[in-house]
């Protein structure tokens, strides 16, 4: 597949610009006398698992790990020998590999790297915004999956809305629902009329909403509202389609149900669309139980609502 030459620039540009800022074009990585391809070697000898004592790596494993020239590494590690930092010895199990291990002053040279790396990245780290940082790693987790990596599960954290993130609930609706269904903006303004009743109600007894946050960037939400005395009501729930299939709608469903209890209620209700599979899948699941469904034509579509509910 063709690539547009300006994204190519883009990438290259971004690469100059954070290859200064991390400081990798100079002689010693944060301050020190090793360079980038150095410190990670004595970084992946510090934190392998294998060895009687750890830190013992096999020679050719180490060159895979780092997508090494075999010649190159080969010199990177005679240079680190000279120095003191590690030993080249066979195994004793077959001759023919060779294992390089961390001396202890290849321990406390890593450590002093180590801790030289963090107080740069504070450093970085300091005069960005909460939020802001938080937008930024989750573009670096981004940028990883999106390039083949797998930094692992996604952290994810239930919380309740900060200021402004109410827009964003009517924002994402708004947008998504348009974009995967094809509603019109009257979807967007019932999105709007019930966050607006719920900010007005202001009722942290009886009501509440919680924010998925994954990664650091919001990815999904829900809202907890009172139908009647014992009877309460699941609303907006929504997942971005780059948390779905990691579990984010059955954890905010599963909240929701649990604030529903505690709050007392003897009985929870959802309205929803035959259209929306995913979510009526979360909602059987959860124990919801389908109660009627009646034809519609709502946002610029021939729908079918559906009402649910299960006790608690």
């Amino acid at each position: 597949m063709a690539v547009d030459p300006a994204q190519v620039a883009q990438v290259r540009t971004f690469n100059r610009f954070y290859t200064k800022v991390i400081g990798v074009l100079q002689s010693g990585l944060a301050g020190t006398p090793h360079s980038l391809t150095e410190a990670r070697v004595l970084y992946e000898l510090a934190n392998t698992p294998t060895g009687d004592r750890g830190g013992e790596v096999d020679v050719a494993g180490l060159r895979r790990l780092l997508d090494l020239d075999a010649g190159y590494l080969s010199r990177i590690l005679a240079r680190l020998e000279a120095a003191g930092l590690v030993t080249r010895e066979p195994s004793s199990d077959d001759a023919r590999r060779r294992l390089v291990r961390l001396t202890e002053d290849g321990r406390s040279a890593f450590a002093a790297l180590d801790a030289a790396q963090v107080a740069a990245v504070e450093r970085l780290l300091a005069p960005v915004a909460d939020t802001d940082g938080r937008r930024m790693l989750a573009a670096m987790g981004t940028i990883r999956r999106a390039l083949g990596d797998s930094p692992g599960r996604p952290g994810l954290v239930l919380r309740p809305p900060e200021p402004g993130e109410l827009g964003w609930v009517v924002a994402r609706h708004g947008a998504l629902y348009a974009e995967e269904y094809g509603w019109d903006a009257r979807f967007e303004g019932m999105v709007a009329q019930i966050v607006a009743d719920f900010a007005a109600a202001d009722d942290q007894r009886r009501q509440a909403a919680w924010i998925a946050e994954v990664d650091g960037e919001p990815a999904g939400c829900v809202f907890c509202v009172a139908e009647n005395e014992t009877t309460a009501k699941l609303r907006l729930l929504l997942v971005e389609p780059s948390a779905r299939g990691a579990g984010v709608g059955a954890r905010l469903v599963e909240e929701c149900l649990r604030f529903a209890t505690r709050a007392g209620y003897r009985r929870i209700t959802l309205w929803t669309n035959d259209v929306l599979t995913s979510a009526r899948r979360i909602y059987e699941r959860a124990g919801f139980r389908l109660d009627s469904e009646e034809p519609h034509h709502s946002f610029g579509r021939d729908l079918v609502g559906q009402n649910w509910s299960r006790e608690l």
